[in-house]
């Protein structure tokens, strides 16, 4: 029996288990969104959260851990540089999870794994000294006129 036991084996290895999450919690930070199974996407998700947790520190300590759990600098400098940031007023609920289907080969429930990171939408200032192009213009007030036309004829009839 495994009472008391927390660790979710997903049926590999512990060294293979360890390489598997920090390769596809990597691929999370680096890409922002990853599709896997259902099971995988659990277990990912809680190290994931805990990593982020660990990047709002900031501090040194955290950085080597993390560093430890991923085995990628690069990615380790865009969770702290660019992602911690992002959650600094959030506590907890970094990642969400949701569900994508079934895999054809084996029926494996597959899941969407993705940063809630919110995107800034950057506007264009729209310029109001220039004019749009004169067809646009034209053509949208010329369209808008038969039609007006159009109702009323039929209102009649």
């Amino acid at each position: 029996m495994r009472h008391g036991r927390l660790v979710k084996k997903l049926g590999v290895k512990q060294p293979h288990r360890k390489a598997m999450l920090s390769n596809m919690a990597c691929s999370l930070i680096k890409h922002g969104k990853i599709k896997t199974t259902t099971a995988r996407a659990r277990v990912l998700q809680s190290d994931v959260e805990s990593l982020v947790t660990l990047a709002k520190k900031g501090d040194l300590h955290s950085r080597r851990q993390a560093v430890s759990a991923l085995r990628d600098k690069d990615v380790v400098k865009k969770l702290f540089e660019e992602i911690a940031p992002e959650f600094k007023n959030v506590n907890g609920g970094y990642t969400r999870k949701a569900f994508f289907g079934r895999r054809l080969g084996d029926g494996a429930s597959l899941s969407i794994v993705e940063l809630t990171i919110e995107k800034k939408v950057v506007e264009e200032p729209k310029k109001e000294g220039k004019k749009a192009k004169g067809k646009k213009a034209d053509s949208s007030e010329a369209e808008s006129k038969p039609k007006a036309k159009a109702r009323k004829k039929a209102a009649a009839k």
